[in-house]
């Protein structure tokens, strides 16, 4: 997600949640921890390829080993095609990059079409969160995901991924020719 975003991000996050909308600052503040060596957040886009309209979007942040889902949404256009699950899994990807050993979330006690992805996820229920979102004083469902499988599954591939790259440096600069033309 970039400045650029937040307007029709808006659009969306007010028509998916008209009672409890993120306003216009706290995405700017999230996004102003986006980028840079020092980055804590990571935010996301998906479009529409047909109309290049925002679908969606997704935000993590990282502090220390522990990650938190921000904010994660679809517009209701694109339930049930999927683009909830790449969005969740853009987020993990990224709070493995963080090197972050568990991933939480909270959501709202009522969306249990949320609740369903985040356990295919492997999050688990640990907790509740009082009239967590207002002014509807409804509570929240505390969800967390351990992180160890994934995280070992990364170091594994950039362990490949490096050990590519040295190979790759020690070749010679030209294959040698076959004579064969």
């Amino acid at each position: 997600m970039r400045w650029w975003d937040i307007e029709p991000v808006l659009e969306l996050e007010h028509a998916l949640f008209p009672d409890d909308a993120w306003s216009p600052g706290m995405f700017w503040s999230e996004l102003a921890h986006a980028r840079g060596p020092g980055a804590t957040r990571h935010y996301v886009v998906a479009e529409d390829p047909a109309t290049g309209r925002i679908a969606g979007y997704a935000g993590l942040a990282a502090l220390g080993d522990l990650s938190d889902v921000q904010t994660i949404a679809v517009s209701r256009e694109a339930w049930g095609a999927g683009l909830g699950s790449e969005l969740l899994a853009d987020l993990l990807k990224a709070a493995t990059d963080f090197e972050c050993a568990t991933v939480l979330l909270e959501v709202r006690v009522d969306n249990t079409r949320a609740q369903k992805l985040y356990e295919r996820f492997g999050f688990e229920p640990i907790g509740f969160r009082r009239g967590y979102y207002q002014p509807g004083n409804i509570d929240a469902l505390v969800m967390r995901l351990t992180m160890q499988e994934q995280a070992q599954e990364h170091t594994a591939e950039r362990t490949a991924e490096r050990a590519a790259e040295r190979a790759a440096e020690q070749a010679p600069a030209h294959a040698p020719e076959t004579g064969t033309e």
